[in-house]
């Protein structure tokens, strides 16, 4: 199947249109479980979700790849499940934005070597430049239910020396968050002494007291 393309769907004034609740998919990635592999400064990808408000502003440092080497590759984790129905990036200028995106859900033995073996949901081909966000990229959304965990790989750019990121968007719907372990004692065989009720004897002990 060919790459996807973007569609330019927020050409009108976001804060008016009330479009940041449909990007508040970052309030349920599980933050401290994100990673990154090949990108230059260690956590540098945690900052690239955030509100849509915050869109267009500098993130700093930004996600970028170590120099002449334009690949990244992200683990984004959510503390339940989600229908993803688009993504929305702001790259780096002077040509470091990404050129592909690549994405896999419900992974977590993905590395560069495995994003090459095994076939990606679904594929991008990107623009050059989107400093205003107006730009997204809609998914096959049937195939994109139930998301537990996402790996989204960004590859090539347009003539810069690395890759870099300030904005992820993420849209679409939480479903439900993931049921907690509950723990639970049980007895086998009640001791009377245990379920004593006080001023009360058990049948059968005390005898003789």
């Amino acid at each position: 199947m060919p790459p996807s393309k973007a569609c330019c769907a927020h050409d009108h004034d976001c804060e008016a249109s009330d479009c940041g609740p449909a990007y508040s998919l970052y309030k349920h990635i599980d933050m401290s479980h994100v990673r990154c592999l090949n990108e230059a400064q260690p956590g540098a990808c945690r900052g690239v979700f955030k509100a849509w408000a915050e869109r267009t502003q500098p993130t700093q440092p930004p996600l970028a790849s170590n120099e002449d080497d334009p690949e990244l590759l992200l683990h984004v984790p959510f503390d339940g499940a989600v229908k993803l129905k688009a993504i929305c990036l702001v790259g780096g200028p002077d040509g470091t934005s990404p050129a592909k995106m690549k994405v896999w859900i419900n992974r977590d033995d993905l590395d560069f070597e495995a994003a090459e073996r095994v076939a990606a949901v679904q594929e991008w081909d990107l623009q050059a430049e989107n400093p205003q966000a107006t730009l997204e990229y809609p998914t096959q959304v049937a195939k994109f239910n139930g998301v537990h965990s996402l790996d989204i790989l960004l590859s090539g750019n347009f003539g810069g020396d690395r890759a870099e990121l300030h904005f992820v968007g993420l849209k679409g719907e939480f479903a439900e968050r993931k049921r907690q372990a509950v723990e639970a004692v049980y007895e086998l065989r009640p001791v009377p002494t245990d379920h004593k009720v006080p001023g009360t004897t058990a049948p059968g002990f005390g005898l003789g007291q």
